[in-house]
Parts: structure tokens; C-alpha cells; sequence
């Protein structure tokens, strides 16, 4: 991975305010940088064209003086010296850096000292004139300082500015996005877009409206699906049940015949069980609030259906559950949890044993059976998916016990070992 694409990573995790503040701040920082060492550049030619000129001129003044009056003696200041070479044996005067120098400009630098110098011949005699720049120097460092403090200033400023202007600029977004947050399917709600947004935002606002009512069109088509077909299953499924307790009660009716009535009135109440949990899956509703339940009584209709399974596999079946257990829940959410426990372990169980106990708020449904692969326990509660290739069943199962879990706020954990069984259990402590 390159820089640039690191960096976008580490922008794009940054908040949409925060990277506008920082691109108004970089621009100002360029900008300002740029205009800063323009003016460094331009300020330090004119001060080399400034000492090149107060050089030029005093040479001047020195050459014209001399002409005027061959005795004269220059003066010398604390930065300006000056310097006339009318004899050989005057060449003795002259500081040691100036020895050699040839006619021209030069430029010496003496420890910290920055000397400007030139040197001009007339006639007989030679002419020096140096220029010390330590105050033109110290003018540029403290306007080079100047600069980078007013750089970073600026820099500082804009992004306070930028922080608030961009501010401004999603105020309107985030707004938005805490209405939609706020919104809840089967509720009427404001509309989204309001006067005095910007063009984009009330774009943005009438297509999330028109989203919102695509949506708000299909759940009411789908609940009006369920409740039609919930309906529509429900009649014949009650007249079948209905017909069965009449021919149970019928004390006419041979063993093989009750046998068989029996079995289909217990069909009957398993397809009944089947709508109202796909019922439950579709809407994702809450299938009722708690009663106080006696929870052996719950477990032995749970396992009532799957007792010939047992009987005929010849496996053994043991609840561990006091008598006195009761638990304040949803007697059919309750039931559907533990009816898809017990059938999942009788299913998978060819031989050994199914156990049901309970302690300490924690109901588990173990077996012997064959377990359940490492590779496949992410994926155990997904709608439809099928650990492995045997068995019965479309995968529901399980999708539909996690679902009743995460609604009533219970944990469902998982500890199978491959070919040797499975234990599922139902914390109904409430989550800490």
C-alpha cells in the first residue's frame, strides 16, 4: 500500500466536518506558504540590491573625495570601513581578507560576519570599500520568523474557521440523518424535506421520501400477505384438529385408527406451531409478554411430539428439571425455542441419549449425536443454511430460536464437539 492510498484510508476514517476543516486549513497553508517565501525571495533581492547599492555609493563618495583632496583619510563606522592604497607599502593597513582581493565584488565571510566588498582601481590607486550585513541579516531572520509565524497562524485560523464554516455546511446533513434515524416503519412522519434546505440536502431529503414510501408500501403488502395467509392456514388446520378431537372422543373408534388420529392431530398442532414462528420470522414482532410458567410442564409438552423418535431410535431421554421451576416468560415463544431444541437433537441422535436440565436461569438441550463442525458454528443460526449433508428440514430451525432469543433479550450459546454431541443452551438472565 502507498502513502497516498494510507492517507486516504486515514482521512475517510476521520468525520466529514473534520476533513473539510483540514482541506480549507492545508489550502490556507499552501496558499499562505507560498505568498510567504515569494516575499522572502523578492524582500532578500532587494536587500542584496540595497547593500549592493549602499556599497556602490560610498565608493563613489570615496573616489570623489580622494580626487578632491589626495590627503584625505576615510572614516570608518562599526559596519563601514573604507580603504585607499595609494603606495605599495600601504597595502600593509589593510585587513588580512582584503590582501588579495582583485578589483570587483566579493563577498567574505568572517566567523558569523557577512562582509560585502568592492574593489575598484583609478589611476594609481586602489579602492576598497567593505560593508559588514549583520543588521540586514538579522532584519531577514526575523522576517523569515515573521513569515512562518504568520504561515502557521493563518494555518491555525483557517482550520478553527474552516471548523466552524463546515459546521454550517452539515448542519443540514446530520440533521437530516437524526430524522431518518428517528424514523420507525408503520409511523407517520414529517416529511424530510423542509424549506430553507440547501438544493442538495432537499434532493437528498425528497429521495430518501420516496425510499421511505417504497418501503413503508411493501411491509404493508407483506403484513397484508401474513395476516391472509395466516388466515387462510389457520381455518383448515383448526377444522383438522377440531375433526381429530371428535374422532378421539369417539369410543368406538379402533386402536390403529386412534393411533393414527392421534398422530395426525399432532401434526396438525406442529403446523400450527410452524406458521406462527415463520409468522414471527416475517414480522419480526414479539410473540407476547411473560407469564409465570411452570417450566417442567412446558418442557414435557416440548418433547411430547418426538417421544415415538425416541422410542424408535431407542435412545434415552432424561429432564433434569425440579418441579417447582417456574420462570415469568412467553409461554409460546418459550415453547418454539424448546421445540426446535429437542427436534434438532433427536434428529442428529441415532443413538445414546437426549438430556433436558435446568439451573441458575440456564435451560440446556444436550446430546449425543453428531455434532457440529468448527467450520460450520458461524454460520449454525443463519435462515436456511444446513450444517452438513444429512438430515431433514430447511434450515429454520435454529434461525428461529436465535431470532425469539435476541428479541426477548436471551443468550443461546453453543458447545458441540464433532461425533460427540452438541449442547445448547438459553441463559434467560438478563444481559449485563
Amino acid at each position: 500500500m502507498d502513502s497516498g492510498t494510507g492517507w486516504c484510508r486515514m482521512l475517510s476514517r476521520l468525520g466529514l466536518r473534520l476533513r473539510i476543516a483540514l482541506v480549507l486549513a492545508l489550502a490556507c497553508l499552501l496558499a499562505a506558504g507560498g505568498v510567504g517565501i515569494t516575499l522572502y525571495s523578492a524582500s532578500e533581492e532587494m536587500e542584496d540590491a540595497l547593500i549592493d547599492q549602499i556599497v556602490a555609493e560610498e565608493m563613489d563618495y570615496l573616489a570623489q573625495r580622494h580626487r578632491q583632496n589626495p590627503d584625505y583619510q576615510p572614516q570608518r563606522s562599526s559596519n563601514l570601513q573604507s580603504y585607499i592604497v595609494r603606495r605599495r607599502q600601504d597595502e600593509g593597513a589593510l585587513p588580512a581578507f582584503l590582501s588579495n582581493a582583485a578589483p570587483g565584488r566579493h563577498e567574505f565571510y568572517i566567523g558569523n560576519d557577512e562582509i560585502h566588498v568592492l574593489v575598484r582601481d583609478e589611476g594609481d590607486h586602489r579602492y576598497y570599500v567593505a560593508y559588514e550585513v549583520g543588521l540586514h541579516a538579522q532584519r531577514e531572520r526575523e522576517f523569515r520568523l515573521l513569515i512562518v509565524m504568520s504561515t502557521l497562524t493563518a494555518a491555525l485560523a483557517s482550520l478553527l474557521l474552516g471548523y466552524w464554516i463546515s459546521g454550517l455546511l452539515v448542519r443540514q446533513v446530520t440533521s437530516l440523518a437524526a430524522r431518518v434515524g428517528s424514523m420507525k416503519p408503520g409511523q407517520q412522519q414529517a416529511r424530510l424535506a423542509q424549506p430553507g434546505q440547501d438544493p442538495e440536502i432537499a434532493m437528498l431529503a425528497r429521495a430518501l421520501e420516496g425510499y421511505q414510501s417504497r418501503i413503508e408500501q411493501l411491509i404493508r403488502r407483506e403484513q397484508e400477505f401474513t395476516a391472509n395467509a395466516s388466515h387462510e392456514l389457520r381455518t383448515p388446520l383448526t377444522a383438522i384438529r377440531t375433526s381429530c378431537e371428535l374422532l378421539l372422543a369417539d369410543a368406538t373408534l379402533g386402536e390403529k385408527s386412534r393411533a393414527r388420529v392421534e398422530w395426525v392431530n399432532a401434526a396438525a398442532g406442529r403446523m400450527a406451531e410452524q406458521i406462527q414462528a415463520l409468522l414471527f420470522l416475517a414480522r419480526g414482532q414479539a410473540l407476547g409478554e411473560g407469564e409465570p410458567l411452570s417450566l417442567s410442564e412446558c418442557v414435557a409438552e416440548a418433547v411430547e411430539p418426538y417421544r415415538a423418535d425416541i422410542a424408535r431410535k431407542g435412545l434415552k431421554l432424561e429432564i433434569d428439571i425440579a418441579p417447582d421451576a417456574h420462570l415469568d416468560l412467553n409461554y409460546q415463544a418459550l415453547r418454539l425455542v424448546l421445540s426446535n431444541l429437542i427436534r434438532n437433537a433427536v434428529q442428529y441422535t441415532e443413538r445414546g441419549r437426549v438430556r433436558v436440565a435446568y439451573s441458575d436461569r440456564k435451560l440446556a438441550v444436550s446430546d449425543t449425536g453428531a455434532g457440529i463442525d468448527a467450520a460450520d458454528r458461524p454460520r449454525l443460526f443463519e435462515r436456511f443454511y444446513r450444517a452438513g449433508a444429512d438430515g431433514d428440514g430447511y434450515g429454520l430451525g435454529l434461525a428461529i430460536v436465535k431470532r425469539i432469543c435476541d428479541q426477548y433479550g436471551w443468550t443461546i450459546n453453543v458447545d458441540s464437539t464433532p461425533r460427540r454431541g452438541s449442547i445448547f443452551s438459553v441463559d434467560f438472565a438478563p444481559s449485563r
